[in-house]
C-alpha cells in the first residue's frame, strides 16, 4: 500500500515527506526543490545522470533541483523514506555559498551512519509543532552542518541555453503563463528557433520533451499550492488544468497520492 505524508514546517523553506512506497514507480521527473532522502527501511533503485543507483536502509540520497531521475522499490515489501524538500536558494545560503554560487554534492548516495542519524533526528524534530520558533531556526544549521561540511561544495551554476534564450528565461515565461495553454510555436519563437529545432534542442538539453517538462512544472507548482492550503479545484485551474479528473490522475501518477490527500 502506498502512503505519503507531505508536511509543512514552521519554515517556508523546509517541507517534510514521510512515505512508504511498495508498488508505485516514479517515472522520469525532476523537482523544483532540493530533495534529501533518508531510506529508513527497504531498498530503492533509481537512475540519475545516466547511472543506476541503489540506496538501502541507513543511506542518504541527494537529489538537486531540475535533475531527472526515476525511482522504485527493489523488493516486493517496498521501501520507507523520509525526505527534506528544501528551497534551493535557502539551502545554498545555509552552505555559505555566495550569491553567484549554488551548493552541490560529490555523490548521489551517501553511506555515513553519523550523517544519517543526524538528519533523521532533524526530520523528527522539525515535525514537532511544539518546538519554539528559535529552536526551529537553529535546528537546520546544526542538522545539516555535517552533511554540508563533509560532502558539499559550491560552484557557479551552468547556464543551459536554447537558441538565444536560457532555460531560466524560458522558465520565467512559463511561470507568467502557467495557467494558460502554451503552444510549441510560442516557445520556439521566444528562442528564435523553428518548432522542430526547439523540440529537438530541448530534449537534447533537458532529457525529456517540452510537454513532459511543462507537465511536471505544473504539478510541482500544484504541490506547493496544495501544501499552502488551497483546494484541489482551486489549484487545478491555477496551474493550467481545466479538467479536474485529468488533474487528479496526472497528480497521482506523479506523486502516488491524490491532490486531496496532501496535508491530510
Amino acid at each position: 500500500m502506498e502512503q505519503a505524508d507531505y508536511r509543512n514546517t514552521i519554515s517556508e523553506s523546509i517541507n517534510l515527506i514521510d512515505a512508504h512506497y511498495q508498488h508505485f514507480s516514479f517515472q522520469r521527473h525532476y523537482h523544483l526543490d532540493f530533495h534529501i532522502g533518508l531510506i529508513t527501511q527497504g531498498e530503492q533503485k533509481f537512475h540519475h545522470k545516466g547511472q543506476a543507483h541503489h540506496a538501502g536502509s541507513g543511506q542518504v540520497i541527494i537529489m538537486p533541483p531540475d535533475e531527472l531521475h526515476d525511482g522504485q522499490s527493489v523488493w516486493d515489501a517496498g521501501y520507507q523514506t523520509k525526505v527534506f524538500s528544501l528551497d534551493p536558494n535557502w539551502f545554498s545560503r545555509l552552505s555559505n555559498a555566495s550569491a553567484e554560487q549554488i551548493v552541490s554534492f560529490r555523490q548521489t548516495v551517501i553511506n555515513d551512519s553519523q550523517v544519517f542519524h543526524q538528519l533523521q533526528q532533524l526530520h523528527q524534530l522539525l515535525g514537532d509543532k511544539n518546538l519554539s520558533q528559535l529552536a526551529k531556526d537553529c535546528l537546520p544549521l546544526e542538522g545539516f552542518e555535517q552533511l554540508l561540511t563533509c560532502y558539499s561544495y559550491q560552484q557557479i551554476p551552468h547556464t543551459h541555453t536554447l537558441g538565444r534564450q536560457s532555460m531560466t528565461d524560458l522558465k520565467e515565461f512559463i511561470w507568467a503563463h502557467i495557467d494558460q495553454p502554451i503552444r510549441l510555436e510560442q516557445l520556439a519563437t521566444l528562442c528564435h528557433l523553428t518548432p522542430t529545432q526547439f523540440q529537438r534542442h530541448f530534449k537534447a538539453s533537458v532529457g525529456i520533451s517540452p510537454y513532459a517538462w511543462l507537465s511536471r512544472l505544473r504539478l510541482e507548482y500544484a504541490m506547493k499550492l496544495l501544501r499552502g492550503g488551497q483546494t484541489a479545484t482551486q489549484v487545478a485551474h491555477q496551474v493550467g488544468f481545466y479538467d479536474q479528473a485529468h488533474f487528479s490522475k496526472a497528480f497521482k501518477t506523479s506523486f502516488g497520492i491524490t491532490p486531496k490527500q496532501v496535508g491530510t
